[in-house]
């Protein structure tokens, strides 16, 4: 089958989802008001509480919540066979990612910017807060951890992503300060942003560059690991307009350029699905594909994390209401769209079936690899683009958007140490500085403490990402649905995803929790029980507070 038909029906639903689907939520579901005054000029401080353009905040929200993540769960979950993925990232997306994110920053930006763990103590109660904060703060220590050693292997795997990657950094700042001191043209500054980004791409592969074998008795990968978290623990601490927008802004624009020209490819290279609609001869020890696709794919169709990100740091820059529905939804349809490229590579980028399944010979195969070598196969095709200079375009962006999740991450769990510090009394942990190295300090406890030498730590804990981060996703919609029930809304379009997001995340925790004590990973098999334990005692709170809320209602009218 033709990859131009997933890519027409895949973008075409989508946008058709932006367009009506989230008019009407905006409109008859969350009821946006233009003339609402947002945090953002409200709480205004030119640090966290920033008024910003809506286009850019959306490359900042886009880019922090897209990472690896939609690359690497689609790219892996093809196994099962193209179809499942497709219907799952296509649906998900409209019905799912969109109103969960889109939700969230709504919700938040009604509660003086407050992330949604502590807006579960005001929305649920104090004790579904306090479990709910430690699912937080698990998701943010997995995604930090685990994007330290992706970017550190993408950048050892090829040194000439290095000068584009860390090159990024260099011209986010230059753009922060063009368009917040100087003024200068968003469009202007926008073009020359990403000129200069393509150039570096281009002279990547000619100036690679390498970090010694051993450093102070450190591994490359641990060197690139600790520089990369000394990086983003400054990028916490500068003001977002800073550094955080211009960086996320213009990978955002370099992403959708990337996309353009990996769509643009297809259609004219018009590459075969060589892998099978549904895969009926899976490797040996290949998990149940329900409810093991729905947390694998994750954030390619929706992610707990989203919501993080959405009440952390989005909420606090939304310059009006109105701009939710922009910055939420389309933000969702943007990674949709990556999501959906992951799948075409991984499924069209091959020569023949045989050389597909040499790839996908076990779970947990392909992921970023294959989407790299099968979309530069595809640009190289299509539009006879170096295969050198394709496959470190494809690098690149999947190592700057790792990288602006980090950023935003750190940020966010740095914002939890200063919710406790708040919460507790604990007059110091409520500060910047002291707060970003705790959550340094955690990352890098996991990252060199369980994984040793090398800092990949983060990986051990990395099976329950996807579980975690869809339970994560599932309170979100729940905190949601409390506030329209106390708003007199319909409950329907957040209460349906919710209900299907808790009931395949506590499947999929029950069927790990057997294959950890199979494996004896007892560790895992721990930490699985405290998600499963969380998940339970939080959903009972929420439903609670849902039944009391519709109790309410019922009385007052």
């Amino acid at each position: 089958m033709s990859a131009i038909v997933l890519l027409v029906l895949g973008l075409g639903g989508m946008a058709l989802g932006y367009f009506f689907y989230s008019r009407f939520i905006a409109n008859h579901i969350y009821k946006l008001d233009e003339n609402f005054k947002t945090p953002a000029h409200e709480m205004e401080d030119g640090v966290d509480f920033v008024p910003t353009n809506k286009f850019v905040l959306w490359g900042h929200h886009f880019t922090s919540v897209a990472g690896a993540a939609p690359i690497v769960g689609p790219a892996i979950a093809v196994i099962w066979g193209w179809l499942p993925a497709f219907l799952w990232v296509t649906l998900g997306t409209i019905f799912f990612a969109g109103v969960h994110d889109f939700g969230a920053i709504w919700a938040s930006i009604r509660n003086r910017a407050k992330s949604v763990g502590s807006l579960t103590g005001e929305v649920v109660g104090k004790r579904a807060r306090a479990v709910f904060m430690i699912v937080i703060f698990l998701v943010l220590l997995m995604v930090n951890a685990v994007f330290g050693v992706v970017i550190a292997k993408l950048l050892i795997n090829n040194p000439g992503a290095v000068v584009p990657v860390w090159g990024a950094v260099a011209v986010a700042l230059v753009i922060g300060q063009l368009i917040y001191r100087f003024k200068f043209n968003l469009a202007w500054v926008s073009l020359i942003g990403i000129i200069v980004l393509y150039w570096l791409i281009y002279i990547g592969p000619s100036m690679p560059i390498t970090l010694p074998d051993s450093t102070f008795g450190l591994s490359a990968s641990a060197s690139w690991i600790l520089l990369l978290f000394l990086y983003a623990a400054i990028a916490s601490l500068l003001p977002v307009w800073m550094l955080l927008q211009p960086r996320d802004y213009i990978n955002g624009l370099q992403l959708f350029v990337g996309l353009i020209l990996l769509y643009a490819a297809v259609i004219i290279a018009n590459p075969s699905v060589v892998a099978p609609m549904i895969n009926m001869d899976l490797p040996a020890n290949t998990p149940s594909m329900v409810p093991l696709l729905f947390v694998t794919i994750a954030c390619g169709a929706i992610s707990g994390f989203h919501g993080l990100v959405a009440s952390g740091t989005t909420s606090k820059q939304l310059n009006k209401e109105t701009d939710a529905r922009f910055v939420g939804y389309f933000g969702a349809v943007g990674e949709g769209a990556l999501a959906l490229a992951a799948i075409i590579a991984a499924t069209a980028g091959f020569a023949s079936l045989a050389d597909w399944q040499a790839v996908y010979s076990a779970f947990g195969k392909g992921g970023v690899l294959a989407f790299v070598n099968g979309g530069a196969t595809i640009l190289h095709a299509g539009t006879g683009i170096d295969a050198a200079v394709a496959s470190t375009m494809l690098t690149v962006m999947a190592a700057l958007f790792a990288g602006t999740t980090m950023d935003t991450g750190l940020r966010l769990q740095r914002y939890i140490f200063q919710e406790w510090g708040e919460i507790y009394n604990i007059k110091w942990m409520g500060k910047a500085l002291p707060a970003t190295l705790l959550a340094v300090a955690s990352c890098l406890v996991l990252a060199f403490g369980a994984g040793g030498a090398d800092g990949s730590g983060g990986l051990l804990i990395w099976p329950l990402f996807g579980t975690t981060n869809q339970l994560l996703a599932g309170l979100t919609l729940l905190v949601i649905t409390v506030m329209l029930v106390r708003r007199k809304s319909p409950t329907i379009y957040t209460l349906a995803p919710l209900v299907f997001l808790l009931v395949m995340t506590l499947a999929a925790l029950l069927l790990q929790l057997k294959g950890f004590y199979d494996q004896q990973k007892w560790f895992l098999l721990g930490l699985d029980i405290v998600v499963l334990v969380a998940a339970i005692l939080v959903t009972l709170e929420c439903a609670a507070a849902l039944k009391d809320e519709k109790r309410k209602a019922a009385e007052a009218e």
